[in-house]
């Protein structure tokens, strides 16, 4: 069995649309018919995120359970290892990672499986820039001359994650951190000796939100890749009129 973990704090506007393209990769047909179990771990939530992944489980084929668990820790790398920790109950012997604002592609599943490692470290792309308003067209442009989206990038994304359970459990999981949780989670697997696959195969779309989740996340991160275009664009300014 193979088994999507999904972190999720007060995600309604995003889940039905993450949850739907989870389930898509759960029918890939690469699979070749094996089961998923797809769970949402719902951490603090107060909106409707406990709802749609009640609905989405009773829609959910035979070769696709959904369930959520309930936790109370406000903390992305308690909610990631309870996550882990229930598929690893239910006998997954992979755990793919990703995030509630977050839709994997129709093959995500069966390209980390295809790569024949013990963890796929993926890569991100983000399709709208709007959330950043003013700053979208300039940030769009910065991300994608700094970003490295090919296969032998060093990027480490708790959105696209993939491990497999012997190696998840020889690392000791993930620890109870607020975030890079999947930076230590990484740096442990490197440790262990795990085999590893830097790959952009395996691919995923997700958000441009400036209400970030995680304090030090990838919202986070984008709301620097913004200060710092500014700042490049204003000194470039600068320059250009000091010349005149």
């Amino acid at each position: 069995m193979i088994g999507i973990i999904i972190p999720a704090h007060n995600e309604e506007l995003y889940l039905d649309s993450c949850l739907r393209a989870a389930r898509a990769a759960a029918a890939d047909p690469a699979l070749n018919g094996e089961a998923v179990r797809i769970t949402v771990v719902l951490d603090s939530c107060s909106d409707n995120s406990r709802a749609i992944v009640e609905r989405h489980a009773a829609q959910a084929g035979a070769s696709c359970a959904i369930d959520y668990l309930c936790v109370d820790a406000r903390n992305v790398g308690v909610t990631r290892a309870a996550g882990a920790r229930h598929m690893l109950q239910h006998g997954a012997r992979w755990l793919a990672f990703t995030d509630a604002d977050t839709q994997v592609s129709p093959q995500w599943l069966s390209r980390q499986l295809r790569l024949n490692v013990d963890v796929v470290c993926g890569t991100v792309a983000v399709h709208d820039w709007t959330p950043h308003r003013h700053d979208a067209q300039l940030l769009c442009r910065h991300f994608h001359n700094n970003y490295t989206d090919a296969d032998g990038h060093r990027h480490i994304h708790g959105a696209n994650l993939g491990v497999s359970a012997d190696a998840y459990r020889r690392a000791g999981g993930f620890e109870p951190l607020a975030c890079s949780e999947d930076v230590a989670l990484v740096n442990a697997l490197e440790r262990s000796g795990a085999r590893f696959a830097w790959s952009a195969a395996p691919r995923v779309t997700t958000s441009a939100r400036c209400d970030a989740k995680a304090r030090g996340g990838f919202g986070d991160t984008l709301l620097r890749y913004a200060e710092t275009a500014r700042a490049a664009v204003e000194a470039a300014t600068t320059g250009a009129t000091a010349r005149v």
